[in-house]
């Protein structure tokens, strides 16, 4: 199991962080992702291994006035 914005969440064997934002319905380029309190690259986002216990935070960029 996975920690999804402070939510329980299962996932594949193999999966990561690319294919838990699509899964999710997130637009990478309009968010930060964290993982166990580390910022990860946009660019690493097909490289990271999501494994058991993990807490990820996806953080979206909003406009406002």
């Amino acid at each position: 199991m996975l920690k999804v914005n402070g939510e329980q969440r299962k996932f594949k064997d193999g999966q990561n962080i690319a294919d838990l934002i699509k899964e999710c319905g997130y637009d990478k380029d309009f968010i930060v992702v964290e993982v166990n309190l580390e910022i990860i690259p946009k660019g690493k986002y097909r490289e990271r291994p999501l494994n058991d216990g993990d807490e990820v935070e996806i953080l979206r960029f909003m406009g406002g006035g």
